[in-house]
């Protein structure tokens, strides 16, 4: 059954929650595609995963690069899948996938002070109860560890 976790990001930021959640997803060995609402915004993803930390990077390609099947993190813009992942990121509004019930997980990321958001993320809540996925909700403590709340 595919599971949904909402992470309902409050004073923080994509680019500062996504590279941990996806080194975690590759120590599991999942294969990740992530899903932004525009190129520019999968450009930017794409230039901060190489320089995010120091110490280490992110293996991963653009739904552009002609290798992408072997990449084990997909930046994309559309729904497909190139890298055959069971695991799909979706942030800034992207939309389930048609797709979905293909997925071992999908973990939708929000920002909880921007309004259009979260009413995106409580439709896309209602989308995926109504087709039968495991849902949960996830928010950071003051220590900034994820606690799920429902």
């Amino acid at each position: 059954m595919t599971e949904v976790l909402f992470y309902h990001l409050q004073n923080q930021t994509v680019e500062r929650v996504l590279p941990p959640l996806l080194e975690k997803s590759l120590e599991r060995g999942w294969r990740v595609v992530v899903q932004a609402a525009s190129e520019e915004r999968a450009d930017a993803l794409d230039s901060h995963l190489w320089t995010y930390r120091d110490d280490s990077f992110l293996p991963h390609g653009t739904w552009r690069d002609r290798d992408a099947a072997e990449q084990p993190i997909i930046l994309a813009v559309q729904d497909d899948n190139p890298n055959q992942a069971s695991v799909r990121f979706l942030i800034d509004c992207a939309d389930l996938p048609a797709d979905a019930a293909g997925y071992q997980r999908l973990v939708l990321m929000f920002n909880g002070d921007d309004e259009d958001a979260t009413v995106a993320a409580r439709a896309a809540w209602t989308a995926s109860k109504a087709k039968g996925f495991d849902v949960t909700y996830w928010q950071s403590d003051e220590l900034g560890r994820w606690q799920r709340k429902a």
